[in-house]
């Protein structure tokens, strides 16, 4: 079994409406937010072996505030992964070493959303638990879906993955996982 975490980049500033979206960073809520999910995953025990990351700043900078690692993750920026659609997402899964146990993508909406919806498979969608029920509602900013994926990762499709658990910074405040 693989684990596939999907993690949505946190909210991002939209102060200079001549800055090209590519180079906007994160506001002072996003910095929280993904301080936040840093502690949940800790917390958790998410620790991803390989990350996957937009080469956008406000990806970059999640990702940064995820640091440090207890154990270093092989970091990859992706410039494919900026604003990609849920195929794109897949392709650049398809890549990952099959020794590999643990991804992190970090990435955007709606292609973050869509792939999520999509390795759930309708199935689970329509008969869902909390998970399901709080993914099929969006993907927000500084958000985690949290897969388990059966099989090798050139093989991941629709419906192969089962939602272990969804995440968002507005959960993780409620809930004291922050």
């Amino acid at each position: 079994m693989r684990q596939l975490l999907l993690l949505r980049h946190a909210k991002s500033a939209w102060d200079d409406a001549s800055m090209p979206d590519r180079d906007r960073p994160l506001n002072a809520r996003g910095r929280r937010s993904a301080a936040a999910m840093r502690q949940a995953m800790r917390n958790l025990g998410l620790a991803p072996d390989v990350v996957l990351v937009s080469t956008a700043r406000r990806t970059m900078e999640t990702l940064e505030a995820l640091e440090p690692w207890d154990d270093t993750p092989l970091v990859e920026p992706m410039d494919s992964l900026y604003l990609a659609n849920p195929m794109q997402l897949t392709a650049a899964l398809h890549g990952v070493a099959e020794t590999v146990r643990s991804v992190l993508m970090i990435g955007h909406n709606p292609g973050m959303h869509d792939l999520a919806l999509s390795l759930a498979g309708p199935v689970a969608m329509r008969g869902g638990g909390e998970s399901e029920r709080a993914l099929a509602a969006g993907f927000p900013t500084g958000a985690l879906a949290e897969f388990v994926v059966a099989g090798a990762w050139w093989d991941l499709r629709e419906g192969s993955g089962r939602l272990v658990r969804f995440l968002t910074p507005r959960m993780l405040e409620g809930a004291g996982l922050s």
